[in-house]
């Protein structure tokens, strides 16, 4: 990971175009080949950014350090430039373990794979914790049409697990043997911000039935 704290502005030109003005702020280049650029505040979420897969170009310019330009395979491009650098450096951080599950997500998981059919009639499951470079995708199924489905299993479905979900796919749809590769966000709850990015990325959301998976039936009144 490179980590670059500078004074930038940064220019967005894609789908849409966006400007942050000057200031200083910290860059992230991860080795996924992903750009970050964050403020010293709004927690994890970076003020703007581009997803792998994309490629990055450093030039030299007149009234700057530096122009970083990362461009996607769409063509869109994050341009930043670098007016004065406080620090950079790179840092190996290796393979990471990954999220430890608390004892009801992971059940949650485990049960869903028991149970796949409850995505939908005629799934079957390729495997769980399947490997990827950037960590193991909880489920991988076929759906009754044969197509591949990468499922995230979560007790509480939020943004960040919406954002990650989206990184799995990414990186699955590079490989040929298993694209095209759609996407499950499943969870006890969702929350009404993730339901919508989720759509908006095409990823079906599924409310799970915790009790239900594990086969205890209600104790609510039924009509029938």
């Amino acid at each position: 990971m490179r980590l670059v704290i500078a004074r930038c502005r940064v220019d967005y030109i894609g789908r849409l175009t966006a400007h942050l003005p000057t200031a200083r702020r910290l860059l992230l280049v991860k080795a996924d080949g992903s750009v970050s650029i964050h403020a010293d505040d709004r927690a994890y979420k970076p003020l703007n950014w581009m997803s792998p897969p994309c490629w990055m170009e450093e030039e030299s310019v007149e009234d700057a350090e530096a122009l970083w330009v990362v461009t996607n395979k769409a063509g869109e491009q994050l341009r930043i430039t670098l007016e004065e650098i406080d620090h950079d450096s790179t840092h190996e951080l290796g393979v990471d373990p990954g999220l430890i599950k608390d004892g009801v997500e992971a059940h949650l998981q485990e049960l869903l794979a028991e149970h796949v059919e409850t995505l939908g009639e005629g799934y079957t499951l390729i495997r769980r914790e399947y490997p990827t470079a950037i960590g193991p995708v909880d489920l991988l199924c076929r759906d009754a049409d044969g197509g591949t489905v990468a499922v995230e299993v979560k007790r509480r479905g939020e943004i960040d697990g919406v954002e990650q979900l989206t990184r799995y796919l990414e990186l699955l749809n590079r490989d040929p043997l298993l694209a095209p590769v759609s996407g499950v966000f499943a969870a006890q709850q969702i929350k009404p911000q993730a339901r919508t990015l989720a759509t908006d990325r095409g990823i079906r959301c599924l409310v799970l039935d915790y009790e239900a998976l594990r086969g205890i039936e209600s104790t609510e009144f039924r009509l029938f």
